[in-house]
């Protein structure tokens, strides 16, 4: 056991493990420990240990009779471990210098000076005092992860990849925008979760570049690692096209618009999710193309509905998926493929014989209009794929008893179980599908409040929800854990002018925090609500 010890830290009522191999810098078994709710466990050695480089975590505070021994910092998200030391801490003063380690981290050594209010002073190898130290490496295989040591005067933050390493800048910005002053000691810190997300629909109603902007602002502060931009609906299209100009609404984005928030998300680690729904919510774009459009048998047209019996259709979706993979640069992409009304009808093989027929020429005489539906979003997943990107699609995309079966590599974006036959969120991950937490009774802000919809608050996903709990109030079982990737906030502009853009950014301002402690951390969070919302308060 002595060979491979790790150390436990307390978290509130969760439980973390830290191995000591990863980057030698866990405390044995006689150190001294302090988590995120401030508790130590642990006691401490005596004097007389040699002093521990700058930058490695100390195997114990070393003794003083000037200084207490450090309380955890209190930080939104809570960083998960902390070991306290004695000592005055750090603070930003006139002369200090941000520098760096690898040329990688230029990005975020910059950003931090400039909001520390520093000297950016690039790669240098010499250590002064005053000074934060940004470098590459340790912390094993998670490149989230990061460790940020407060000692002798200065600061050091590593981590094995970028992400963390920018974590650990927006942990120290807390630390000082909350208190003043860095704590003496040791935050290891990483997330539960891979994937922590914002989403936000600009098609029912156009939000500024600029309030987008400052949302990705806020977002990268607390440590999320998604946007979605859902810009195609019934009501608009809202990005410039230049494969089908016709179809774009007059009040959108252009792409140079847009690729200023594709890289300003990217500088804070932020990957820009886009959304293009298909089969269904197309209304916008069958406006320019009505010889597209699904009709039933007596004529009848469908708003949004996009006629899959048609070559064209293909064709124009794949067009536009494929023009947008190009502005949009990041690693995922979600299809949509909920709510086509096709399926919604009692029986779809009589009501869209079109779709029937085309199910049969393509599957054989057992072929439905779920096969085809399904095929539809196989297909539209392979044009992404070709693209480099990983795929999600809502769960009502996802149907039972079909010939057709949907691609393995599909990720379940779970937002309801309210719809009929809804499937239950452990029948997919039963079959072994990831899954992502959408989870419309905690997490869906939606405009008007539409049928049953209530604004969710902050207090209720504090106390609540977490992860597992992906439909309704219950959670799925503990082994299915590592199957969920994480989950998304959501506003959705049911009714646009219900509030305004400063309204929503007030709206979710609490509601974000709670769910992005909940991602980091799935425990029951140390602080009361109350004390939480008043640290975000003080954090800004």
């Amino acid at each position: 056991m002595a060979a491979a010890f790790a150390g436990t830290v307390a978290l509130g009522t969760g439980v973390g493990l830290w191995a000591a191999a990863d980057d030698g810098g866990a405390p044995p078994g006689n150190g001294t420990r302090q988590s995120a709710s401030g508790r130590v466990t642990g006691t401490g050695t005596g004097p007389g240990k040699a002093p521990t480089a700058p930058g490695t975590p100390s195997a114990a505070p070393s003794p003083s009779r000037s200084y207490p021994l450090s309380k955890a910092p209190r930080t939104i998200p809570a960083v998960r471990s902390h070991t306290p030391e004695r000592g005055p801490g750090w603070r930003p003063r006139p002369g200090a210098r941000v520098v760096v380690a690898d040329p990688a981290l230029a990005d975020e050594g910059r950003l931090i000076a400039g909001e520390l209010g520093l000297a950016y002073a690039g790669e240098k190898n010499d250590a002064r005092a005053g000074d934060v130290r940004l470098a590459l490496g340790g912390g094993g295989g998670n490149r989230e992860s990061y460790t940020l040591t407060v000692r002798g005067g200065r600061v050091d933050i590593t981590g094995p990849g970028e992400a963390g390493v920018f974590y650990g800048t927006r942990t120290l910005k807390q630390e000082v925008r909350g208190g003043g002053t860095a704590p003496e000691g040791v935050v290891r810190d990483q997330p539960a979760k891979p994937v922590r997300g914002f989403m936000l629909d600009i098609a029912r109603k156009p939000f500024t570049a600029s309030w987008i902007e400052d949302r990705i602002r806020e977002l990268g502060d607390l440590k999320f690692n998604e946007l979605g931009l859902h810009f195609s609906d019934d009501q608009a299209f809202r990005i410039e096209s230049d494969s089908h100009p016709e179809i774009v609404s007059p009040d959108h984005l252009t792409k140079a618009q847009v690729k200023e928030i594709v890289a300003l998300a990217a500088a804070r680690h932020i990957t820009v999710v886009p959304e293009i729904d298909s089969p269904g919510h197309l209304g916008a774009v069958l406006a320019a193309h009505p010889d597209l459009r699904l009709r039933k048998a007596n004529g009848v047209v469908l708003r949004g509905a996009i006629d899959i019996s048609k070559d064209a259709s293909a064709r124009l979706v794949d067009d536009l998926l494929g023009e947008y993979a190009g502005l949009f640069t990041g690693g995922q992409w979600h299809l949509g493929g909920d709510e086509y009304q096709a399926l919604m009808a009692r029986d779809p093989q009589a009501s869209y014989p079109q779709l029937a027929a085309a199910a049969k020429r393509k599957y054989g005489p057992g072929g439905t209009v779920a096969d085809l539906t399904t095929g539809w979003l196989d297909d539209r997943a392979a044009t992404v794929r070709a693209h480099g990107r990983t795929v999600r699609a809502w769960n009502d995309g996802f149907f039972r008893g079909t010939s057709v079966q949907a691609d393995p590599s599909l990720q379940v974006a779970y937002w309801t179980g309210k719809e009929i036959g809804a499937r239950p969120p452990a029948e997919y991950l039963s079959a072994g599908r990831r899954m992502l937490n959408y989870n419309d009774e905690f997490l869906y802000y939606v405009l008007g409040q539409p049928q049953t919809f209530v604004y969710p608050t902050g207090q209720r996903i504090y106390e609540q929800w977490n992860p597992r709990v992906v439909r309704g109030t219950t959670a799925v079982p503990a082994r299915y854990d590592g199957q969920i990737l994480g989950g998304s906030f959501a506003v959705w502009c049911d009714f646009p002018n219900a509030q305004t853009q400063a309204q929503v950014a007030a709206g979710i301002r609490m509601p974000l925090r709670a769910t992005v402690q909940k991602l980091w951390d799935p425990g029951r969070p140390a602080l009361s609500w109350a004390d939480f919302r008043k640290l975000a308060d003080r954090l800004g």
